[in-house]
């Protein structure tokens, strides 16, 4: 089996066994405010398969950095096995969330993660297919621990649960992570590729799709603040149903 054949079959294999979690997770029972509505349903499904991902994700690059601390000065050309998998395994997720959000008809409402989610995609292939940048890849899931925070954050609103508290907690919890692995990992990747990257093929594809993520993550940073720590500035929204609104920022 040849290499590219290898790397296929990995994806594929990861994108169904996403499939299966979401499957096997239809079993489990849901809050009420959510079983009353096929929307909000759908999203708690969807976020709880999100969680998982963020969870294993999250952790396993952090391993594979911690293992192999060279990937930190040499973005470009150093890799590992574990790393080449989980890029694979990565995309695997992403493929299968794109189909769900497209054959659930919520391709309107969460555009925004079509988006984010063609750029991983694609950046994750280069690196998969080429052989180039897993490092980057990896670095660039670091993100997926702050992402664990920022899903219990929405999963807490959308099942409307009476927990302030915990709430309150992870609000703060989630910033600081948002913070450390999501803004710092995304400037170092940033500055990095400005400086020793050259801008031509695998490069300049790779220096576009970021500039425009870093754009989203500013934005999507902005939102967190006004919706978390600056209410008054998002009264406007007050009063819409949460199962009409875009999950991602909600």
């Amino acid at each position: 089996m040849g290499p590219w054949l290898r790397a296929a079959g990995l994806v594929l294999g990861s994108t169904l066994l996403f499939k299966a979690l979401q499957r096997g997770l239809r079993r489990l029972p849901l809050p009420a405010h959510v079983r009353r509505d096929p929307t909000r349903a759908w999203r708690w499904r969807n976020l709880l398969v999100s969680f998982v991902h963020s969870v294993v994700t999250g952790l396993w690059a952090v391993l594979c950095v911690w293992q192999v601390p060279e990937m930190l000065r040499d973005i470009e050309n150093t890799s590992s096995t574990s790393g080449y998998l989980l890029l694979c395994f990565s995309a695997g997720y992403f493929i299968h969330d794109t189909l769900d959000i497209i054959v659930s008809h919520q391709s309107r409402a969460s555009w925004e993660y079509l988006v984010h989610h063609t750029m991983a995609i694609s950046a994750f292939f280069s690196g998969i297919f080429l052989g180039r940048f897993v490092a980057a890849g990896m670095l660039s899931l670091f993100v997926e621990v702050s992402n664990i925070f920022l899903t219990i954050r929405m999963l807490l609103k959308l099942s409307n649960m009476p927990a302030p508290a915990l709430y309150r907690i992870n609000k703060y919890v989630n910033l600081v992570m948002y913070f450390l692995f999501r803004l710092v990992p995304q400037t170092y990747l940033t500055w990095y590729f400005v400086r020793y990257v050259e801008v031509r093929g695998q490069g300049a594809f790779l220096i576009v799709n970021l500039f425009l993520l870093d754009a989203m993550i500013l934005t999507y940073f902005s939102r967190l603040l006004r919706s978390d720590f600056f209410p008054d500035s998002c009264r406007r929204r007050a009063g819409k149903d949460a199962g009409g609104e875009k999950f991602l920022v909600d």
